[in-house]
This record gives structure tokens, C-alpha cells and sequence, in this order.
């Protein structure tokens, strides 16, 4: 196993004044340490742009076997308790690589369509004008909590067919499997809410598959459960991984793209004046915003093979991290 080449840094990783404002240690490590090994994140961490570039189109850096990296750092009584974790992560689309991952894109493109996409539109700003009334009457607010938070969850969880009694539920889901997902070591008791949460999930989404095939909706699970029946190589266990991983990441993703956005805004009032000024340009602040601070902050791959990136060899098997918001 390597050893860590910046002792000072992977302290840092992962701590309170790190995440509050990670940006700092990006610096940093981009200058002194591009590339090298966390013990502390169990991975090679990557900053530079062209590293993180060529990392994240590299076949020999596979995302079908960040799963079982994580796992294997569990016991081996424990890793049976979790089967329904595996289950979930196994089939989602961002732990496949190419030709599942090709597949299944293909699939849900075929069933999340532009005019479905399209006719909710209405609803939505509807939506966000009722999260807005605090804020337009001089409220003071929490638009994390009040506006952020809530948005894509209830527009997805509409997108998906999930009853809205049920949504507050699908968010602390959600928060249990980025919880696991989001960390580089897999804690017991982390690892076991985030199984007893998919193992919820998979059962809310397998109970409306069932109902969708006898009654199907105007939602996107009735599309889903369509192309599954056609045949065209979506399993049952994909469908239920597909929903689950379309609640999940576009929760946690939209969410943080909204805060971050509007933080961001705020910070620079000459940037938040242009955009009130010039509000055709809302689509090029929205993919700016993605790139100067990131809902994503970074990927997990594994090596297939060994191999060197930045002047270091990563040995097969071992787990990179390319830093998207220091690349950025």
C-alpha cells in the first residue's frame, strides 16, 4: 500500500474548516502535492486540471468497482447485512461503466423526455413561487432549509409518481446513502443506516412499479416500468437502482447548485447586477456556477490496471479521487 506523500493535507481532508471552504487546501495541494496518496480518504487524490481531466476519461479508471472498494473496507460479518446497500449502488448508473452505462443512459433517455419534462414547467414555477412568498414579503428566511432544500425534492419525487406524504421520508433517505457515499471510510453504523435506507427505498419504488404496471401515470416510474416490459434490457432491480439514483443524486446535486449559486451571487454583487441586468444569460451563469463551485466537489474511481498518473504509480486496485472543485 503507498504511503501518504503530504501528511499535513490529509489532516485536513474531510474536517470542518476544510469543508466550510475547501478552496484553500486546493491551492495547495494543486502547488505542492497535485497527486497523492489520503490515508485518510483511503485513495489517490487528484487537483490538477489535466490530471482530473484524463483521470475521468480514462478506461483503465473504472466506477464499477468503487462499491465493492468501499465494502471491502467493512468487516466480513458485517458486509452481508448490507446487501440491500449493494443492491442500490450495483445498479446505478454512475457506479457503471461502458457498455452498461451506455445501455441504461439510452433507456432512461427513452423515457425521461423533453414534453414530459416540458409539461411540468407550469407546476414548478407555481412551485417556486410558493417557496418564494417568505422571501418576496421581507421574511427573514433559511433558503437552504426553506427554498433549497426542499425544490428538487418535491419536483422529483412529483417526477417519479412518489406520493408527496411520502417525500419528507425519501429525503432522510437520500441524506443516509450521500451520508456513505460521501465519505472515503465506510463507518459501521453509516454503512448500516445507509442499507436500512435503501432497503426502504427499493421497497417505496418496487410497491409503485407494481402499481404503475396496473394503472400507469403520467410520471416517469409508468415510463420507467414501460420500457422495462418491452424488453429492451432493463432489469427490475436496474429500474428500482434507476429511481433510486435519480432521487438521490438529483436531490443532493440541485440542492447544492442553488445555495452554492446563490452564495456565490451574493460574494460578488458586480456578477448578481450583470445577471439582474442581462437575465437572458441565466444559462451560462447556471453552467458557470457549476464549474466555480461545484455541487460535486469529487468522483471515486478504481484502477483496473496499474499505471502511473502526475509522476505517481497507482497500482491496480487502488481507489482515485480526481478533486473536480480544485480542477475547476
Amino acid at each position: 500500500m503507498p504511503t501518504a506523500s503530504s501528511g499535513d493535507f490529509d489532516t485536513d481532508l474531510l474536517t470542518p474548516a476544510y469543508l466550510a471552504n475547501p478552496y484553500p487546501s486546493y491551492t495547495a495541494l494543486r502547488d505542492t502535492a497535485p497527486v497523492f496518496f489520503s490515508q485518510r480518504l483511503n485513495a489517490w487524490v487528484l487537483t490538477r486540471y489535466q490530471d482530473v481531466h484524463r483521470a475521468l476519461k480514462d478506461a483503465r479508471l473504472v466506477s464499477s468497482r468503487r462499491v465493492s472498494s468501499y465494502s471491502q473496507q467493512l468487516s466480513t460479518e458485517l458486509r452481508p447485512q448490507l446487501q440491500p446497500l449493494f443492491d442500490q449502488f450495483d445498479t446505478w448508473i454512475g457506479n457503471m461503466d461502458p457498455p452498461d452505462h451506455t445501455r441504461l443512459r439510452r433507456l432512461v433517455n427513452a423515457a425521461f423526455t423533453t414534453p414530459m419534462v416540458q409539461a411540468m414547467r407550469g407546476e414548478i414555477e407555481r412551485l417556486i413561487e410558493e417557496l418564494s412568498t417568505d422571501i418576496t414579503s421581507g421574511q427573514t428566511i433559511d433558503f437552504v432549509r426553506d427554498f433549497a432544500y426542499p425544490l428538487p425534492a418535491i419536483v422529483i419525487g412529483r417526477m417519479l409518481g412518489v406520493p408527496r406524504e411520502a417525500r419528507q421520508e425519501l429525503i432522510g433517505w437520500s441524506n443516509a446513502l450521500t451520508a456513505y457515499s460521501g465519505t472515503g471510510q465506510a463507518d459501521s453504523q453509516i454503512a448500516q443506516a445507509a442499507s436500512q435506507a435503501a432497503a426502504d427505498l427499493s421497497a417505496l419504488f418496487d410497491e409503485l412499479a407494481q402499481q404503475r404496471r396496473a394503472d400507469p401515470r403520467d410520471d416517469l416510474i409508468s415510463q420507467l416500468v414501460q420500457v422495462e416490459d418491452r424488453g429492451n434490457r432493463l432489469s427490475h432491480q436496474e429500474l428500482l437502482g434507476m429511481c433510486g439514483f435519480l432521487m438521490v443524486a438529483g436531490h443532493e446535486t440541485t440542492m447544492a447548485l442553488l445555495a452554492n449559486g446563490l452564495l456565490a451571487l451574493l460574494r460578488h454583487p458586480t456578477q448578481l447586477q450583470r445577471l439582474r441586468e442581462n437575465p437572458t444569460a441565466i444559462a451560462a451563469a447556471v453552467e458557470e456556477l457549476l464549474r466555480y463551485d461545484s455541487p460535486i466537489q469529487h468522483q471515486t474511481r478504481s484502477a483496473a490496471e496499474t499505471f502511473e498518473i502526475g509522476g505517481q504509480r497507482i497500482r491496480a486496485g487502488d481507489r482515485v479521487m480526481p478533486f473536480l472543485g480544485a480542477a475547476n
